[in-house]
């Protein structure tokens, strides 16, 4: 199980591949809640969002001989493009898998950062990884289920509780669960009293149903939203640390999350992808409950095309 330990190894390992990224403020946000609410910008991040840490960590705590093999996972976008940053930085191949539903400016990504691109159907990818892992001998890297990926990624919440030390509350995206599980980590050993929060589309809602039933409930296949990077299913570690940290998952309308998007755009005048508005979507489901408090939310991405836009 992930401890805060190895998430502060994690930050050592990593500090010269990812931006220490700004916290940023809105007056009108605060308005609206009563309450006093901080945005950490992975937005903002290498590849333009937080799986640079978790991709970062993993390829170099790699040891020389199996790095030199080289990496591969599968995933719609940001995870593939991270991995294919760190790959590069480290000088080794990366292969990535991609659902051919992936969108464009995703699979462009990718692609800049010098990886070897296979589509597949989202429901054959991984069954691909596998095939490619297998002829090629390179390294899986999880987009979720990697020990070294939750560490990574915990490392945002550690900036953000160095810069905003007495949060009442923070909240997180979970797709896989690698950010939120990692937050948690952080949460649970600086500010224990504090509320951990996740956060995804109601059409997505394996983790809130697997937090309220106790049992990891699979993923929901066939579902539509504009949340592409929330899409999969909570993995099995991920889901032990909400459990154990005591996550409480909120789910958003889609209506809700796009109308989040386009407050970021608008109003805070920061690209922040669908998938990563659930964060506000979320906090104004349950509004009464943050008055007079510092709420941390994590905006875990900001790539994307603006379908979403109308």
């Amino acid at each position: 199980m992930t401890t805060l330990a190895d998430i502060q190894a994690a930050a050592l390992r990593i500090r010269d591949f990812v931006h220490r990224t700004p916290v940023l403020t809105s007056a009108t946000l605060d308005r609206e809640f009563g309450a006093s609410l901080f945005a950490k910008c992975e937005n903002l991040q290498k590849c333009g969002a937080f799986k640079a840490r978790g991709a970062c960590n993993a390829v170099f705590a790699l040891d020389a001989a199996t790095a030199q093999r080289g990496v591969i996972t599968h995933s719609s976008g940001n995870h593939g493009a991270a991995l294919a940053y760190a790959a590069r930085a480290r000088g080794v191949p990366c292969t990535v898998v991609m659902p051919d539903t992936a969108p464009e400016v995703k699979i462009a990504a990718v692609k800049s950062y010098g990886a070897s691109v296979h589509f597949c159907k989202a429901s054959e990818r991984d069954a691909v990884c596998a095939r490619l892992q297998q002829e090629t001998g390179a390294e899986m890297v999880h987009p979720f289920e990697n020990a070294h990926v939750i560490a990574g990624q915990g490392t945002a919440a550690l900036e953000l509780l160095e810069a905003v030390p007495d949060l009442d509350a923070l909240i997180t995206p979970v797709g896989g669960g690698g950010l939120c599980a990692g937050t948690a980590v952080v949460m649970r050993s600086l500010r224990p009293q504090a509320m951990m929060l996740g956060a995804e589309p109601e059409a997505v809602d394996d983790a809130a149903r697997s937090m309220a039933t106790g049992v990891r409930q699979p993923r929901v296949d066939g579902a539509k939203s504009w949340a592409d990077g929330l899409m999969t299913g909570l993995g099995e570690p991920n889901f032990r640390l909400l459990k154990q940290h005591a996550v409480r998952v909120l789910t958003c309308s889609e209506s809700a999350m796009l109308d989040a998007a386009k407050f970021f755009l608008q109003r805070m005048k920061i690209v922040v992808e669908p998938s990563a508005a659930t964060v506000l979507a979320c906090l104004r489901a349950i509004a009464p409950e943050l008055r007079g408090k510092r709420v941390g939310m994590i905006l875990s991405g900001g790539n994307t095309d603006f379908r979403w836009m109308q």
